[in-house]
């Protein structure tokens, strides 16, 4: 068993040995000869794989070092995606593995100038796409080839199984199965049902995770490891790093669990290590926590320099007697000057190397940032004043020396880095709250034999896996989601779903990891872990938002791009006209200190231009506030998806809301049924829902609910749990058999009951259909219909019988919602496939003027197309399958959170409320939001287009001051910190009050 492997596994390449370099496993690959015989590909090559890696990139100042890293990897063959994030120092790649490597990856970003580390798959991190696997199987008993052809046949015939191939020489079978259909203990069982023995060997599938360990010390805790896992089943491979005490590792994971592999690591060394998952999140903001701590050292060790070099060069000369010391020579130099030179030079090369480091990357790659900036002005202020120091212990002519600039200068970056670094901290708050809601561990209950829970125990939150079932006790938070199977009690969803209200759980009800158990104490099994649950699902949303990049910052990369060598060419300039007209003497030599000279004056003007100038504050300005945003978006229930889609929302124009479901509350209730034949109410209530049974529309499902009332009120079990089991049974033998049924989009649906066709739906499909609605009928329906009430026409053997009025009760907010669009300048718009009169009706009730009924699924988005025709920004806010089309051709598509998973995916923003509000609150974000990153740039670029001429020497003339080139490094360190900050105003935002939108005064 140890020595069967996979040739090929998901996601491309040859799998390594189990124990990270041991032996080479035998190739075994029976699918091959299969493929061959049905003239296809196997799996690996039936379709391209994609995968995606999360590369932490360090040395990253400004935008155009993101541009940088983009742009070499973007330029590696194979590579599909690229997004870089400044703020989060972190890079998504989208690539083929079959075509470049993550090796590759780290590479190019290496290439360009900076420092990158793959970070590890993590628990929560974005969900797998579902791909087909390929799995082995040993199976005992076969005799000949009779029972080979027996076990293909059983296999090829279970659902989900897309190919099968059985080996008599070896015992062993090889199942190509689509995972999210069959599982591997239901080929187990099936091979088994046959008559024959069957067990799982392995599967194409892998994960890779990181372990942290505890109680790895010496080389002998090592070789323990190292022979724990590799003994282990599933395992495909594993790296040990004993230096940080983790190991990575690659296994199967429909052979081995998770929590098998922590278990195995304890129980193997008698207790001597433990293992436990690495959380990302945990060791991202170690890794910030560990950046501000070596910027903080920096800056003291700088501090600590330089101080002395300030005083001596302003303080001391005040002192007589420390004076006198200073100006004592040590060999042609003064003691005061050597000491300086000594001091300055280690503030110089040995804490600011980190700047003579990035300048040099991103010059050997032709782009320019911030640390070239500093490293030209704080060397030219460095060279000149070694230069002027030793001519004048050679000449007895001694010249100003400016040592003291050099060090404030990295000083005062280095201290406004810190500061940015901290305020940069600030913006990714909303995610660390989010990633607070889940658990650190979890109650799992042990089951003997019997079935009978017999054992508690506590297990970190990381290794639930599913089917798992957990106990979760009062006042603490649910785990994973799932399904109560045990216990009462009630659950506080607001910090998922915004409802202040604590829900009632029982037996069946579904909960949400990270929401918190209140009462009672509740038994729950684990359906969605890690990636899969809903908490996990918000938080890889609001990353990859703030990943993104807003259409705006597109001119603060190009201004990036070509700001440095501007700011280069600007200091040039500026030296050369103050040193030419000192030269021909257009101004005084007055306006030179006696101990200087027009060179040296010069070069202050020119250093202070090139120390002042601020790239950064220009390319924090946007992705600061989006980063903000989004975060302050998901604590009030909005989520966005990027940052383009923050911009487009600011300008809507139209908001476009469907009825049933988003400004209606989505529960249909029958309000009237009426017989216009000779048939019996009961009878024809039969028909109806029997022909509604099978489908899956709300009003469908309300109609069937009506009828089921009708027949069976009081006769029925009082508990929950008894009603539903009770209703399952009597469906099955109270409705009629159904045949030929079928669904018509916009209509309703028919098919045949005893041999006699069946219509029920809206009048179009009763006209079309050649059938006569009586003018009694006629007039009924259009009572129904100026009520806000939808009217279902029931035929039954060509003859119209009768008739059903439907409601569906309005949100209470919908009409508070509209007036206060309106009063934002947005024009609401309703949509719905109803009747005019019906939907007139609803439209008045909720005050929108403009409204577009008896409109098809397919036709949403040409109504949405048309209103795009003059230019205008169109919003569509829905919730269902049917509006996926309209969500996705609208400029800003916001899917309501409690709608169907394909209408959340085809939008830009998701309310996770389910309260219209937020659809204003959506906007108003925006608006604020781009309101804020406008001042930002207003700040960024006033401040340079203001501090450049004053530190070429602009207002000198008028004023005699002169910008010493310290100050203006203390200016340019805080420019950015004063960029950060204004966009951390936006985590004050608050959700705009509806009183204040439509301007009421309440008493």
């Amino acid at each position: 068993m140890a020595h069967l492997q996979l040739s090929a596994v998901a996601g491309g390449g040859r799998p390594a040995a189990a124990g990270g370099g041991g032996d080479e496993m035998e190739d075994v690959r029976l699918l091959d000869s299969y493929d061959e015989e049905m003239g296809g590909a196997g799996p690996a090559g039936a379709e391209e794989e994609e995968e995606e890696a999360h590369v932490r990139v360090t040395g990253m100042t400004c935008s155009a070092c993101t541009s940088a890293v983009e742009g070499a990897v973007s330029a590696r063959r194979g590579v599909r995606r690229v997004a870089v994030s400044l703020l989060q120092n972190r890079a998504r790649v989208v690539f083929d593995p079959a075509l470049v490597k993550v090796e590759d990856i780290i590479e190019a970003i290496e290439d360009a100038g900076f420092d990158a580390e793959i970070l590890p798959d993590s628990a929560i991190s974005q969900p797998k796409a579902q791909k087909t696997l390929s799995a082995q199987f040993r199976i005992g008993g076969m005799t000949c080839a009779n029972c080979v052809n027996s076990v293909e046949g059983i296999l090829k015939k279970l659902p989900g199984v897309k190919g099968a191939v059985v080996a008599l020489a070896t015992s062993l079978g090889e199942v190509e199965y689509d995972p999210t259909a069959i599982n591997k203990d239901e080929i187990v069982q099936a091979i088994e049902d046959a008559g024959f023995e069957a067990a799982f060997l392995q599967s194409s599938e892998q994960d890779k995770i990181l372990l942290g360990l505890t109680g790895l010390h010496t080389e002998r805790d090592a070789n323990i490891l190292h022979d724990i896992l590799k003994k282990m089943v599933g395992l495909r491979q594993f790296d040990v790093n004993a230096t940080v005490s983790e190991v990575e590792v690659v296994f199967d994971p429909e052979a081995v669990g998770l929590r098998s592999i922590v278990d195995a690591i304890e129980t193997g060394s008698n207790g001597r290590l433990k293992a436990h998952v690495q959380n990302p999140y945990a060791r991202g903001a170690s890794n910030d926590a560990q950046e501000a701590s070596k910027m903080l050292h920096l800056l003291r060790s700088s501090l600590f320099l330089s101080i002395p070099v300030f005083f001596i060069r302003m303080v001391c000369p005040r002192i007589p007697f420390i004076s006198a010391i200073l100006l004592m020579h040590c060999g042609p130099f003064r003691m005061g000057d050597l000491l300086k030179w000594i001091l300055v030079s280690i503030v110089q090369f040995v804490v600011g190397k980190r700047f003579y480091v990035a300048a040099y990357r991103a010059l050997r790659h032709g782009s320019t940032n911030m640390d070239v900036l500093v490293v030209l002005g704080t060397t030219a202020s460095y060279v000149y004043s070694v230069c002027a120091l030793i001519y004048g212990a050679f000449t007895g002519f001694r010249p100003p020396i400016y040592f003291e600039t050099s060090a404030m200068i990295i000083t005062f970056v280095l201290f406004g880095k810190y500061l940015e670094v901290l305020a940069k901290g600030k913006t990714s708050d909303a995610i660390k709250k989010l990633v607070e809601l889940v658990p650190a561990t979890a109650l799992l209950l042990l089951k003997d034999k019997e079935g009978k829970y017999v054992e508690e125990r506590e297990i970190d939150a990381l290794l639930v896996q599913p089917g798992d079932i957990l106990k979760v006790l009062p006042g603490s938070k649910v785990p994973a989601d799932g399904v109560v199977v045990w216990g009462a009690s009630h659950v506080n969803e607001s910090m998922i779903t915004g409802e202040s209200a604590p829900i009632a759980k029982e037996v069946s009800s579904a909960v949400i990891g990270g929401t918190m158990n209140l009462h009672g104490v509740l038994h729950i099994q684990a359906n969605k872990v890690g990636s899969e649950t809903v908490l996990s699902q918000i938080i890889s949303l609001v990353e990859t938002a703030q990943m993104s990049k807003a259409p705006i910052q597109k001119f603060a990369d190009y201004v990036a791009s070509i700001f440095v060598p501007i700011v280069i060419t600007l200091s040039i300039i500026t030296f050369l006209v103050w040193f030419l007209c000192g030269w021909v003497g257009a101004y005084p030599n007055s306006w030179i200190s006696g101990t200087s000279n027009c060179f040296v004056f010069s070069l202050m003007f020119a250093i202070a231009v090139v120390v002042i100038a601020c790239p950064c504050a220009l390319g924090l300005a946007t992705p600061t506030a989006v980063m903000v945003a989004t975060g302050v978006g998901a604590n009030h229930g909005v989520l966005v998806k990027g940052g383009d889609a923050l911009e487009r929302a600011q300008n809507v124009n139209y908001v476009i809301f469907d009825k049933t479901g988003t400004l209606t509350q989505g529960k249909a209730v029958v309000t009237t049924a009426k017989v216009f034949s000779g048939m019996d109410l009961g009878d024809f209530l039969t028909l109806v829902a029997s022909a509604e049974a099978s489908s899956e529309h709300p009003l469908a499902k309300a109609i069937v609910e009506y009828a089921f009332h009708f027949h069976f009120f009081g006769k029925l079990p009082t508990s929950k749990n008894g009603i539903e089991q009770r209703k399952e049974e009597i469906l099955s033998k109270w409705l009629l058999q159904v045949e030929d049924f079928s669904a018509l989009p916009g209509k309703g649906v028919q098919c045949m009951i005893s041999g006699k066709k069946v219509l029920v739906g809206n009048r179009t499909l009763i006209t079309e259909n050649g059938v006569n609605v009586p003018p009694e009928a006629e007039n009924f329906l259009v009572d129904l219909e100026m009520n806000a009430k939808t009217g279902i026409l029931v035929s039954y053997d060509d003859s119209f019988v009768g008739l059903m009025g439907i409601t569906d009760p309005l949100k209470r907010e919908a009409g508070v919602v509209v007036e206060g669009l309106k009063k934002m300048g947005v024009h609401p718009v309703m949509l719905t496939g109803d009747n005019w009169r019906t939907a007139k009706a609803v439209a008045k009730e909720v005050g929108i003027e403009d409204v577009r009924a008896e409109v098809m699924p397919a036709g949403k988005a040409d109504v949405v197309r048309s209103l795009q025709k003059d230019g205008s920004i169109v919003a569509m806010v829905g919730d269902g399958i049917n509006d996926s089309p309209a969500l996705a051709a609208a400029d800003v598509g916001m899917a309501i959170g409690g709608g169907t998973d394909i209408a959340i995916e085809a939008a830009d923003y998701v309310l996770v409320r389910n309260n219209l509000e937020d659809v204003i609150t959506a906007i108003d974000l925006s608006r604020k939001t781009f309101s804020r990153i406008r001042w930002n740039y207003f700040f960024a670029m006033a401040y340079n287009v203001v501090a450049i001429p004053v530190a070429a020497g602009a207002l000198f003339p008028f004023t005699r001051l002169q910008m010493p080139p310290w100050l203006a490094g203390a200016c340019m360190a805080f420019s950015s910190v004063s960029v950060v900050c204004s966009s951390l105003l936006l985590r004050r935002y608050r959700k705009p009050r509806l009183t204040t939108v439509l301007q009421i005064t309440v008493e």
